[in-house]
């Protein structure tokens, strides 16, 4: 079965630098610093990132950063905790819309 996803797509990205070269390297220039090692360590930001990708649902970002977290030096416990606090927190986020929904359900059976 045919998938939008292809493992291979990955490695496509910097074609999105031929549309706009200007906006493609700000945002290499700006990425590239978000990841440099600073009051947190590039195997922490990895750690975030890979985090952040399962909650954004990224299967790119999940490639890359699983890659990434490996090559500096996470291992796949811990990895796995990343996983269940963006779980937690994405299960969590719906949980507490559930408020807005108890709100308005409220306010319409008045």
């Amino acid at each position: 079965m045919d998938s939008y996803y292809h493992a291979h797509d990955l490695g496509k990205f910097a074609e999105m630098g031929k549309g706009n070269k200007e906006l493609w390297d700000k945002f290499m220039s700006y990425y590239s610093a978000v990841f440099a090692e600073g009051a947190l360590t590039e195997r922490e930001k990895a750690l975030i990132a890979l985090a952040v990708a399962h909650a954004v649902q990224c299967p790119y970002c999940i490639d890359a950063y699983t890659q990434a977290s490996l090559e500096k030096g996470s291992n796949v416990e811990e990895m796995t905790e990343a996983v269940h606090v963006a779980c937690a927190i994405r299960g969590g986020a719906s949980l507490v819309h559930g408020v807005q929904m108890r709100n308005v359900a409220e306010k319409l059976s008045m």
